[in-house]
């Protein structure tokens, strides 16, 4: 039977491959560290399960307005005009299964077949995916290490031609942990101004996992906001990647659309887990709890930099946001490690996994050919461990 040319087209993950052979080498009671991890290693707090629990128990379990509860998009509005400044009515949200359904709908409700995205590299593999499942085209601007993997307006302007519809902004980043400065965001929205057809999809998700400074919401910049599609969602910030829940802001006529399409393909995001990501954003104990994430992150952070700063074999950019290092083998392809020729950071990763149990996620799918990224979403007993098993593995 034959499938559709829409299917077809989306690229399997270069990532699964590592994954899944470090998941057999697990269930084989191998001990093995990996570094792959896209989600915090916390338990979601006590606060935000009893929420759940008490939705259960007073009989909360059916269906919601496509667009998500009022009460939880209005706590959404008021999170977005206390963390970022901006005015939203709950007209203009959307709840949705996570971020990465936000996404979807996103380009699905801007971007016609055939119309471009422009897409800086490194970019989180699932975007151009997304694109191309709207009929879309991914424009990748490949960044400078110089410049920490951000675009700059220049890159920006050059990649604009009459066909594109919009730009990707991943701010903190995945898989680079770079974060834009408000100085930085603000010369792209001088260069959008300039083409007022151009929408602005900003993922936001790692926003409150950065480290010294302070992310900015490009729909915060002056005539960003009508042309630009928050996306965010409580996954990463109240450790709920399991829970499914993401959001978009946009105007509202474009919520309209969105909340119209996600009406017939998905109805409403799970109702209990509603009730609990309202908990997570009212209640003061979130911020206890992000507080202590951070400041575990920041000491991981801090911990595998100093490794990696005894690797002189390997390059990095220190990020400042997220929970991700993304590691330069360059120098190292071509060679034989450990008795294994490595030719690409797929080499890469499978050899380290075979010889010293360690797994890495590949960077070839992010559109870094040459890198590597290690997660810090793990122990330090783990980080040290498994950068012990890469220098030997380096060495040997």
């Amino acid at each position: 039977m034959k499938i559709t040319e829409r299917a077809s087209r989306i690229a399997p993950s270069l990532t699964l491959e590592i994954t899944a052979k470090a998941k057999k080498l697990k269930a084989e009671g191998v001990g093995v560290v990996s570094f792959g991890a896209g989600e915090p290693d916390f338990n979601t707090p006590d606060y935000i399960i009893e929420a759940a629990k008490d939705a259960l128990d007073r009989g909360l379990t059916k269906y919601t307005p496509a667009a998500g509860t009022l009460t939880l998009r209005q706590a959404i509005c008021d999170k977005l005009k206390r963390d970022n400044g901006l005015d939203y009515a709950a007209g203009d949200i959307v709840v949705s299964n996570g971020a990465k359904h936000a996404l979807a709908n996103a380009f699905l409700a801007t971007v016609e077949a055939g119309e471009e995205v422009i897409i800086p590299a490194p970019y989180w593999l699932t975007y151009p995916e997304l694109v191309k499942l709207a009929e879309g085209v991914p424009v990748y601007v490949h960044t400078s290490a110089k410049n920490s993997f951000k675009i700059t307006p220049t890159e920006l302007e050059k990649a604009i031609t009459d066909k594109t519809r919009a730009v990707l902004i991943n701010n903190p980043n995945n898989p680079t942990g770079a974060v834009y400065t408000r100085e930085e965001i603000e010369a792209l929205a001088a260069v959008l101004r300039k083409y007022p057809d151009i929408y602005i999809i900003s993922d936001e998700i790692y926003e409150k996992l950065c480290y010294g400074v302070e992310p900015y919401s490009i729909a915060a910049c002056e005539g960003m906001r009508e042309r630009t599609v928050i996306v965010n969602g409580v996954s990463k910030t109240y450790a709920m990647t399991g829970w499914r829940i993401g959001y978009t802001a946009s105007a509202t006529p474009l919520a309209k659309a969105i909340g119209s399409m996600q009406s017939h393909m998905a109805s409403n995001a799970n109702t209990i887990a509603q009730y609990a990501s309202e908990a997570a954003l009212v209640h003061d104990e979130g911020e206890k709890f992000l507080k202590l994430m951070r400041e575990t992150f920041d000491r991981r952070r801090q911990l595998m930099i100093r490794l990696l700063d005894g690797m002189p074999q390997v390059t990095y950019i220190e990020p400042l946001g997220a929970f991700y290092v993304m590691v330069g083998i360059e120098g190292l392809l071509g060679k034989t490690l450990s008795g294994c020729k490595i030719d690409t950071a797929l080499d890469f990763a499978n050899a380290l996994l075979e010889k010293e149990k360690v797994a890495v996620i590949p960077c070839e799918s992010f559109g870094a050919d040459g890198y590597i990224r290690l997660s810090y979403a793990i122990s330090e007993s783990d980080i040290a461990h498994g950068l012990d098993g890469i220098k030997r593995f380096i060495a040997g």
